[in-house]
């Protein structure tokens, strides 16, 4: 019952967040009718993203604002599922981007966006680079998405006093603000030199942990959440004190099972994340631990083979084996362990009403020990 896709399931988040966002792909697809038949493509890819994903961060927003006193079946429920959507929206305009950026081949086991388009325009020989025409789709479609999510939040919160419109607005731009901020850095950390300063590239690593990933998949649905609730200050303070370590968790994880996940269940190819040369804590540790144990060949290995797009299923394996023979995998478990225990010891201190406690206690489980 610890798994994500249980847990979402409980009270129903799931379908409830799964129902506004199908009606806002029905909008969409109303509005894009009026500017030509093509433009359902969009609306169509949208749709895809939608699909998937474990509503963990409208879960962490649900239950947080359970946890806080709301209650079910009241008007203000309705709210916390939209901003939910909103949430889930938002997470589709980054993942948009990010495939872009990582010049990702899948997303959740599918073509990701950029490489259907281009496909599209190959398959119909239209005039010129299929790659660029693919890549300028799918950054079109995270903007579109943006915009969704922008509205669906405004909507969401259209109702409420202006004090609590003012408040949760705050955090919504806060976590937009830190994501594209993060984004940057990620990219800056791609560009730059590695493996000289292993200490100072798991700094970095962390750096845009925080600031990409662990605020906006935790943190900021948690203290949403909250406001919603009307919490006070200390309370969502508490919440910052849950979710940041939490979020950082949840990326260290990803970045394992980028490395060392089983396809079938991650839905991307094995070894995708060095075929990428995604800068992580994870090859950080492992180019520590080698320079360390006087292992320049290993060393030697990881500075080469990170970021080859070429490395086939075997050489991806090697790669990764080498990064296990070092320990840094363990250093990575024995992290997320105290982050998450970091996390679990702040649930406990403020008093928060059951049985939103619970599940949010089950959800840090489910975020870190996941396998997907």
């Amino acid at each position: 019952m610890n798994s994500p896709t249980a847990l979402v399931d409980v009270e129903d988040v799931r379908a409830h967040v799964d129902a506004v966002l199908a009606q806002r792909v029905a909008e969409l697809r109303g509005e894009l009718a009026r500017s030509g038949d093509d433009a359902d493509r969009l609306a169509d890819a949208v749709a895809v993203m939608l699909s998937g994903g474990k509503r963990l961060r409208a879960a962490f927003c649900y239950w947080s604002w359970r946890a806080h006193g709301g209650l079910p079946g009241t008007a203000r429920e309705q709210v916390v599922l939209e901003v939910g959507a909103a949430l889930e929206l938002f997470q589709a305009a980054a993942l948009f981007h990010d495939d872009v950026m990582d010049d990702s081949d899948t997303r959740r086991g599918l073509p990701a966006a950029h490489r259907t388009f281009a496909d599209l325009h190959a398959s119909a020989a239209w005039s010129g680079d299929a790659r660029r025409f693919g890549e300028s789709a799918a950054i079109l479609l995270g903007d579109l998405a943006l915009v969704l999510s922008e509205q669906a939040f405004r909507e969401a919160v259209a109702g409420e006093p202006q004090t609590l419109r003012t408040e949760a607005g705050a955090v919504f731009d806060l976590m937009r603000t830190e994501v594209t901020v993060g984004q940057y850095l990620d990219v800056l950390a791609q560009a730059l030199p590695w493996g000289e300063d292993p200490a100072a590239d798991e700094a970095r690593a962390r750096e845009v942990i925080r600031a990409k990933s662990a605020r906006y998949s935790v943190e900021h649905p948690l203290v949403l959440g909250a406001v919603l609730a009307e919490a006070g200050d200390d309370e969502i303070d508490a919440c910052r004190a849950i979710g940041l370590p939490l979020g950082e968790g949840f990326q260290l994880r990803d970045d394992l099972l980028g490395v060392f996940g089983d396809p079938a269940t991650t839905g991307k190819p094995a070894g995708d994340d060095l075929r990428e040369g995604k800068r992580t804590v994870l090859v950080a540790r492992a180019m520590a631990r080698a320079r360390a144990a006087g292992d320049e060949g290993t060393a030697a290995m990881l500075h080469h083979e990170l970021g080859r797009r070429d490395l086939d299923d075997h050489a991806a394996r090697a790669v990764a084996d080498a990064i296990a023979a070092t320990g840094a995998p363990d250093d990575l478990e024995q992290l997320i362990g105290e982050l998450t225990q970091g996390a679990l010891v702040a649930l406990s201190g403020p008093q928060l009403a059951e049985p939103g406690r619970t599940m949010l206690g089950r959800l840090a489980h489910a975020a870190v020990d996941r396998r997907a």
